[in-house]
């Protein structure tokens, strides 16, 4: 995966809403991500597995982001 697209990744995923981040189950929050993502940019196969390997690998740090903008907001 490329820095620009790591970046844009990132950049999506600040984007999102919080709940969005939060509700969705790992598998669905995945996908959501990724047709995000196939919307701005397309993807040939492969960057969509490197993508998808790179997300689920991720969610963890994804999820805890969002829980960190919840208490950032609330606080």
């Amino acid at each position: 995966m490329n820095p620009l697209m790591l970046r844009q990744i990132w950049s999506l995923i600040e984007k999102t809403q919080v709940n969005v981040l939060l509700s969705l189950d790992d598998a669905s929050l995945v996908q959501w991500l990724l047709k995000q993502f196939r919307q701005e940019q397309p993807l040939d196969p492969d960057q969509v597995n490197v993508l998808n390997t790179y997300l689920r690998s991720r969610l963890s740090l994804i999820r805890d982001i969002a829980s960190e903008r919840i208490a950032t907001d609330m606080g």
